[in-house]
């Protein structure tokens, strides 16, 4: 019974996240190939990860991008597709993000 409440409750979770994904996309005005070309202009590199989020009340791509051994997160706006951070990324700072994403899941 308990399984199948939290399969149940895991269900709804995800199309609600699937649902907030979609209501983001649905704003974007560039798209993810090129926001992507614009981020590896500023940090030419290999992307390790990214997403469309809402930030500091902004659409944005933002992406990890793997410069040697350095990892960049660049974001880019997602509507004009101006960059709009180009920060280095310690692990310490990559382990805080992801705490920080796997909590919102919850």
């Amino acid at each position: 019974m308990k399984l199948s409440i939290l399969l149940l409750m895991f269900v709804f979770a995800s199309a609600a996240f699937a649902q907030k994904g979609a209501n983001l996309q649905s704003q974007v005005k560039i798209t993810r190939a090129e926001a992507e070309k614009i981020a590896l202009a500023k940090e030419p590199g290999t992307i390790k990860e990214g997403e469309l989020e809402k930030e500091h009340g902004k659409l944005i791509y933002s992406f990890d991008i793997l410069v040697g051994s350095t990892v960049h997160e660049v974001n880019v706006d997602a509507i004009n597709g101006a960059v709009v951070e180009d920060s280095v990324e310690s692990a310490v700072d990559e382990a805080k993000e992801k705490a920080q994403e796997q909590k919102k899941a919850h």
